[in-house]
């Protein structure tokens, strides 16, 4: 009988990384959660998995729990744009000095490879689309700015130490477990509790500002075959996205009810993501469309 293998998910506690556990601990490995339950449930970890609440900012804490592991796939993070424009500190203790201990752990604990969880928001407002991974970087706020940081420490250690990295730029993560009030798919999960209470559907701006939707299930896939590929290894950024836009507007008529339009904010226009890379590198693609992936969120 073969060996299980130790997988750390760190931030396994939270949106996508909820269902990036139950997917592993399904086909039988050793899952370890590292999580602080600031944003995560306990209630939304698999159990078979194992839980550690520790915080990712105290390196001594997390690195006998990453010792020895397969693979790590890091996902904690401050995922709030906003947040990081108020308290960029804050935010860049988390997302920048968190993943610097989460790589040191990986590389002295001889772990084979990091999976990333990056940000699209890397890419800030561009002219040219759809965004390829060589689409210069130009992040709108700290988060973003933290995220791509944190790309680079990933192709830095597998440069200098030889730790195999690979970097999934997400566009809008939307699905099960999401959080109404969370940073990831905000709109999407918005909109639901919006309808849900019989509330008019919140649009900043115009609405005709698009997103590239992804289902979380396509997400969980895109990094299980990320920690297999033998294509990758030394930190290459490949977006994960749809591959197509969609207006606010659109989505807002996918989930049904009145509209209500104020006041614009600073955000990209228009973002789509260019999967080519993440095709050819991991043979993934998206298999849900935003139609089916909407109505099952409604229902």
């Amino acid at each position: 009988m073969p060996t299980k293998k130790k997988m750390v998910v760190t931030g396994g506690a939270g949106f996508i990384g909820s269902n990036l556990v139950e997917a592993l601990v399904a086909r039988g490995d050793d899952v370890h959660v590292i999580d602080n339950l600031e944003a995560g449930k306990r209630e939304q970890v698999d159990p078979g998995a194992t839980l550690h609440e520790v915080d990712i900012r105290e390196y001594e804490s997390i690195a006998p729990i990453i010792a020895g592991a397969d693979t790590v796939f890091h996902l904690a993070a401050l995922p709030r744009v906003q947040y990081s424009i108020e308290y960029p500190r804050e935010s860049n203790e988390v997302n920048v000095t968190g993943t610097l201990n989460v790589l040191t752990a990986a590389k002295e604990g001889g772990v084979r490879r990091v999976v990333y969880s990056a940000s699209s928001s890397a890419y800030g407002n561009q002219e040219h689309l759809p965004l390829t991974e060589t689409t210069p970087i130009d992040p709108l706020s700290p988060y973003g700015l933290q995220k791509y940081i944190g790309e680079e420490y990933c192709r830095l250690f597998s440069c200098v130490y030889n730790l195999e990295t690979v970097a999934l730029r997400y566009f809008n993560v939307y699905g099960k477990n999401q959080d109404p009030e969370g940073a990831y798919a905000l709109v999407i999960g918005r909109f639901l509790k919006q309808r849900a209470m019989g509330e008019s559907l919140t649009i900043t701006g115009d609405g005709e500002q698009t997103r590239d939707f992804v289902n979380v299930r396509d997400v969980v896939q895109a990094n299980v075959l990320a920690s297999e590929s033998t294509k990758v290894g030394k930190g290459e950024p490949i977006n994960i996205g749809s591959g197509e836009e969609c207006t606010i507007n659109r989505l807002a008529g996918l989930i049904g009810g009145d509209v209500l339009h104020i006041e614009p904010r600073l955000e990209p226009r228009r973002t789509c993501a260019d999967i080519s890379r993440a095709r050819d590198l991991l043979g993934w693609a998206p298999a849900v469309r935003l139609e089916d992936g909407i109505v099952e969120l409604v229902s």
